[in-house]
């Protein structure tokens, strides 16, 4: 996909209040570490990662993502009432119905002619909206766009750490599908896209390949003990990288 009227225009995003260390992680799981011989740092030392951040109890996807939201209509320097299709991209969603984006809608009071949708796709949700919109945009369908994401990942942390520590069969290697799980934090972004010439970088271009034979590389659900979530983090990269290769 080629693109001769799109520019990527401007961002917003929100960082939530509250910290959570790799170090106070470990802790929460030191029976898990003393059982299985589990050197202190791991965590941090295996995915450079020193912290994460959560919301406060409560809060909703759409409520991050419509902060996150109202940042990026700031920068773009343009009004609500010139958003003409608002895409609500995260994994985790208010609710089943409606869609999350109506939420989002209201709370940043978006005109009723805006388009409003939900796209889900995992990980990939937001650069998957990043192509709609374009595709809209190049048409002259539209010329603002508005993409938005608000993850709430404290349920599945602490339903992940509730299920380590309850299960006293857990073994070095039976806990590594669970690593994935404890590395991820909570936070929001948005993306004003616009006709090229109304601001920001051009967007060029894109490509889009499907490799479903590797769909059980990772997999969330709920569980007994709450959200869960079980990945194969080594060979999603690779299977990631070749998939890449593929364009």
């Amino acid at each position: 996909m080629r693109y001769q009227r799109v520019a990527v225009n401007a961002f917003g995003y929100e960082l939530p209040p509250e910290r959570l260390s790799s170090a106070e992680l470990e802790r929460r799981l030191a029976p898990v570490y003393e059982r299985l011989k589990l050197p202190p740092g791991r965590l941090e030392l295996m995915s450079g990662i020193k912290e994460r951040r959560f919301w406060p109890a409560g809060t909703r996807p759409s409520t991050a993502a419509a902060l996150a939201g109202a940042k990026a209509i700031e920068a773009a320097g343009i009004g609500a009432g010139d958003i003409d299709c608002l895409i609500f991209t995260s994994v985790c969603r208010d609710m089943i119905e409606p869609a999350s984006a109506c939420f989002v809608h209201r709370q940043l009071g978006l005109p009723d002619k805006c388009q409003i949708f939900d796209i889900s796709n995992a990980c990939l949700g937001f650069l998957n909206g990043m192509l709609a919109l374009a595709n809209m945009i190049e048409l002259g369908q539209i010329r603002h766009g508005l993409l938005v994401s608000g993850e709430t990942a404290e349920e599945l942390v602490d339903s992940t750490i509730t299920a380590l520590l309850g299960d006293e069969s857990l073994t070095r290697k039976g806990i590594k599908p669970s690593f994935a799980s404890l590395t991820i934090g909570s936070g929001a972004v948005a993306l004003i896209m616009s006709r090229a010439g109304e601001g920001g970088h051009r967007l060029r271009g894109g490509a889009c390949r499907a490799n479903t034979a590797h769909n059980d590389l990772c997999r969330g659900a709920s569980a007994t003990a709450g959200t869960l979530m079980a990945t194969n983090s080594e060979e999603l990269l690779r299977r990631g990288v070749e998939t890449a290769a593929m364009v």
